[in-house]
């Protein structure tokens, strides 16, 4: 008898009132016979989002939705290790809120790790079939030239290091996340460089990310100045 897998979709979550309910809906949507449950670790949002994902557990069950709030905003990467301490399934993934990431995508993710044997799948705008759409041509030339720098840097042996819509198995993403100090922008690419340095298999999936539909972006300056203070860390520590 094959083993049954179960997937702990985790979302970080900060004023995604317009759009948890959404997504939510899309995951089922797209990935209907599947063990999941999502795992909402929202940061005291002011918006009410906790609210809706009060609702959103009477829709779906409080076993397949789970609130596991926090009082505050306090980073990425602590809200990722919150939501593995209460993830119950065998398979791990990362998504952003606000639908920049597409569950239509999912199926793909589940599949390439069925078929290779991956510790990890990663999502990537870098290779055919893959984009990105919304952007000004600025973002676009950022994004593409901090991707460009980190590889020639750091050669981690994946197209998009700073892409956050991964599947992981949930033994590789503990041990990883545990090694990890970045926060931030930079977090996503530290740990698909140490995931790498550590010889995990990586497999990637093409995806079109797109700008997020409601709410305001998060990406400013300061993340540029951040992604490159931590671009240097990297270099230097690994």
């Amino acid at each position: 008898m094959a083993e049954r897998h179960k997937y702990s979709i985790i979302v970080p979550t900060y004023n995604e009132r317009l759009n948890i309910a959404l997504i939510v809906f899309l995951v089922f949507k797209h990935i209907p016979d599947v063990d999941i449950e999502i795992i909402i670790v929202d940061d005291g949002s002011p918006d009410g989002t906790q609210d809706i994902v009060k609702q959103l557990q009477q829709v779906y069950g409080d076993d397949r939705i789970l609130l596991r709030a926090r009082p505050r905003k306090l980073g990425l990467g602590t809200a990722y290790i919150h939501g593995l301490k209460h993830a119950s399934g065998n398979f791990v993934v990362i998504m952003d809120a606000d639908l920049s990431h597409h569950p239509k995508y999912l199926p793909h993710f589940i599949k390439k790790q069925m078929e290779s044997g991956a510790d990890i799948v990663t999502g990537t705008r870098y290779v055919r079939g893959g984009g990105v759409h919304g952007w000004t041509l600025m973002r676009k030339l950022t994004s593409r030239g901090a991707n460009v720098l980190a590889h020639t840097l750091l050669w981690p042996g994946v197209s998009d290091l700073t892409g956050s819509f991964r599947l992981y198995k949930k033994s590789v993403l503990e041990d990883i996340i545990s090694s990890c100090v970045s926060e931030g922008y930079v977090f996503q690419m530290e740990m698909i460089v140490r995931a790498s340095r550590k010889g995990y298999h990586i497999e990637e999936v093409p995806i079109t990310f797109v700008d997020r539909v409601y709410g305001s972006s998060k990406l400013g300056g300061s993340e540029i100045v951040e992604y490159l203070k931590g671009l240097v860390y990297l270099l230097f520590t690994m």
